[in-house]
């Protein structure tokens, strides 16, 4: 099978190289420095899922014939990332993304095209140009169009050597995602690893009430979580239950599962390299949702707001002053 991935940076690079060892024929758009070192030398992967180095061609267009296009790019570079896939339209997608907005770009982009939604908790870094580590295995979920995900299931399955689900919820598995992804911004704030911050009382606490208010609004919405590798439903009734203790058990848990090489999660490598981060697609989708409805998110808020002047500023936070600059406790789970 013949593969296009628009944005082979960590997990678009992982899924690269999963898929060049699978035996399929695969093309890659990359950027700056990691994209000469990939067309130099190939792309080297490394970490938990084994080693392999992926001699994959790196293009500025990807010209037909092509049996699937996956799009791992950030959510908001999506629309300039698509321009390299614009003679494609009509061939299955399968975004790989944190965050919402980047199924709405294909359809934008690329009308005719059946579009699945991947999920991935597996944890990736991009360590250095051209080489890419797992260093938290885990699972991925697939959802949305069923031509899609005929296509992409078969061959993720092939690749990858970890369990490749299917949910008929698309929503609800993007919304118990982006709960998930409440990890994201306390490591670029901090430049702390996931494992790190949740090992810090205060910090641990601020990430809770971040999920707790994720859970809040999704709930208003009327989501129905779907279940994402370890969290679903029952992790979310813990998280609305009130109770500080029982709410912070799922960020324990999710640190627990990502083993003990630092997770640096995508937003602090974003920081890292200089790039713009996908925050405003991840709380920032939480802040904007939960203002709609006249709900209060003071800590997304508060998460999206500092992240962005980590990205002007270059310069991390100590714990204690993100302490006191997010809003003090409140109880968002209740409904009286």
């Amino acid at each position: 099978m013949r593969i296009a991935v628009v944005g082979a940076g960590a997990v678009g690079g992982v899924l690269a190289a999963l898929l060049d060892r699978a035996g399929d024929d695969v093309v890659v758009t990359a950027r700056g420095e990691h994209g000469a070192a990939i067309a130099r030398d190939g792309l080297e992967l490394s970490g938990g899922w084994g080693s392999h180095l992926a001699r994959v061609p790196v293009v500025e267009r990807v010209e037909p014939p092509v049996d699937l296009i996956v799009l791992a790019t950030k959510a908001h570079d999506s629309a300039a990332a698509l321009r390299a896939v614009s003679g494609c339209d009509g061939n299955p997608v399968l975004v790989v993304q944190n965050g919402l907005g980047g199924a709405d770009a294909v359809r934008d982009a690329l009308p005719r095209s059946p579009v699945a939604i991947g999920l991935a908790l597996f944890a990736a870094s991009l360590t250095a140009p051209g080489r890419v580590s797992v260093t938290g295995p885990a699972p991925l979920t697939l959802a949305g169009d069923d031509a899609a995900v005929a296509v992409a299931l078969p061959l993720l399955r092939a690749a990858l050597p970890a369990e490749v689900g299917v949910t008929d919820d698309v929503r609800g598995a993007q919304w118990t995602k982006l709960l998930v992804n409440q990890v994201n911004a306390l490591p670029a704030i901090t430049g702390l690893s996931v494992q790190r911050v949740v090992a810090h009382d205060g910090l641990r606490r601020i990430l809770a009430r971040g999920m707790v208010e994720t859970a809040v609004v999704g709930r208003a919405l009327g989501v129905r979580w779907a279940q994402v590798g370890s969290v679903g439903a029952a992790e979310v009734e813990e998280l609305l239950a009130g109770d500080s203790e029982r709410a912070e058990a799922l960020p324990r848990s999710l640190a627990e599962r990502m083993g003990d090489v630092p997770n640096p999660a995508s937003t602090l490598q974003s920081i890292r390299r200089g790039r713009t981060t996908e925050i405003d697609a991840l709380n920032g989708a939480v802040a904007d949702a939960a203002a709609g409805l006249r709900i209060p998110a003071p800590v997304n808020a508060a998460m999206v707001a500092l992240v962005h002047e980590v990205e002007r500023t270059g310069e991390f936070l100590e714990p204690a002053e993100v302490l006191m600059r997010v809003p003090r406790e409140n109880d968002p789970a209740r409904t009286d």
